[in-house]
């Protein structure tokens, strides 16, 4: 019997013929990110006397970068000092480099195919997109890392989502992944494995917005198998050995699913979470009227994202009860998204467009929701409390959607806009 691209990425990293589902194993990791939030005071971080590799640790500044308090300066501060101490090259604060880490990892080929990565936040496993095994941390877990360059796995069972058909036009993987958490719901203690035959047609912009909200259907991990788009990419971007992994023919898998993408619509979360709670955006046209709109994250700050955006505003305006807020994911997307002309046109319309970071998605430095306000983002998370208050109300969506509610100020398709004449600045 075969492996799944999971299970043959972490026998290869612990040194195993083979893996099953239940076996625990303890795997060589190749890449260990690390957070500016482990270098709060109050964190209860400690860090070894030594490193035992520290060329294959990342230090990233994304959820406190904007030091919004002494704390927090305080914080970055020890992040710099650690750096420095230990000899870690690859550190991405406030500047030219930084970003929210996954979108780093992506931005820089952290996630080498065929290997392991680790990361505290929980939406780590958006590097799955890159072909490789990834998932959010403890703190014991990633000392554990540092110290000895290993951490141990339960394997678990994976579930084949086979991807066939193109995605119509306005529908996007962020639609693509609520329709997946609307229907199957949790896969709590499963890994999650795409492929198919629409892969191909899929940006890993799209890609690695699956894999990232596969954390909220509580995945393992969330893998795609490589192609000729990943291998030029991972080129381009890193000159350290990987290793493409393909699952086997006979690869045992929980169960195979099959998501025609050319019938999918744009969906909508309800509030509170995402499992067995989306339903087609019709369910909701006009019926929800807004106060904050937010684009950005781990998962949707990509520059496809900006430009979906700011093809939506170009010629509009905000409506005036409605804070739009854009966060790109980089601030390599950041300058690209504004040498195109995108964030000039995000701002006309009244959005306001904000350094790169963790920012509203987390409630950190910005976007903090009032108590009964209401909110559609295209980020990763939902729940209750998530973005500020608990009695907020926060739904999901895609970019575009989001940007053509943030319009209205009521949750909208993009399709029923008005039409714009821009060459006359005319609604028609």
């Amino acid at each position: 019997m075969g492996m799944t691209i999971a299970e043959k990425i972490l026998a290869r990293q612990s040194g195993r013929e083979m893996v099953r589902p239940g076996d625990l194993v303890v795997a060589e990791v190749e890449t260990c990110v690390l957070l500016d939030t482990h270098f709060n005071r109050h964190a209860g971080w400690r860090w070894p006397t030594r490193l035992h590799d520290p060329d294959k640790v990342v230090l990233v500044a994304d959820h406190i970068v904007m030091s919004a308090n002494p704390e927090a300066a305080i914080g970055l501060r020890t992040m710099r000092q650690a750096a420095r101490h230990y000899g870690i090259r690859r550190v991405h604060d406030a500047g030219a480099n930084q970003g929210i880490s996954h979108q780093v990892i992506a931005d820089m080929g952290y996630a080498l195919p065929g290997t392991v990565l680790a990361n505290p936040d929980s939406h780590t496993v958006s590097a799955g997109a890159f072909n490789c095994v990834a998932r959010g941390l403890g703190r014991p877990e990633l000392l554990q890392i540092l110290c000895t360059g290993k951490t141990w796995y339960l394997v678990a069972p994976t579930v084949r989502y086979e991807l066939i058909g193109e995605l119509p036009e306005g529908v996007t993987a962020k639609d693509a992944f609520l329709y997946l958490a609307g229907r199957w719901g949790s896969h709590e203690n499963q890994s999650i494995e795409f492929g198919g035959p629409a892969q191909a047609g899929l940006s890993l912009n799209a890609r690695r917005t699956l894999s990232t909200m596969c954390a909220e259907v509580s995945a393992e991990f969330a893998t795609w198998g490589p192609d000729d788009r990943l291998l030029a990419h991972m080129r381009a971007t890193t000159d350290r050995p990987f290793f493409p992994t393909h699952p086997d023919a006979d690869a045992q898998y929980v169960e195979v699913r099959t998501i025609d993408l050319s019938k999918l619509e744009p969906y909508v979360s309800g509030i509170d979470g995402v499992i067995h709670n989306t339903s087609p955006l019709a369910d909701f046209q006009d019926k929800v009227r807004l106060d904050q709109c937010v684009v950005g994250s781990c998962a949707n700050g990509t520059l496809d994202d900006l430009a979906a955006v700011a093809q939506v505003v170009q010629g509009r305006q905000v409506a005036p009860w409605v804070r739009f807020i854009v966060t790109p994911g980089s601030q390599a997307i950041y300058r690209e998204a504004a040498r195109l002309g995108l964030l000039s046109t995000i701002a006309q319309s009244g959005a306001l467009v904000t350094v790169a970071a963790c920012g509203a998605c987390a409630a950190q430095d910005f976007g903090t929701l009032a108590p009964d306000e209401v909110c559609l983002t295209s980020t990763t998370r939902n729940y209750k409390g998530r973005m500020g208050a608990a009695q907020a109300k926060i739904h999901m969506a895609s970019p575009a959607t989001v940007a053509a509610s943030a319009i209205t100020g009521y949750i909208t398709h993009p399709r029923d806009l008005p039409a714009i004449d821009l060459a006359m600045g005319a609604v028609q």
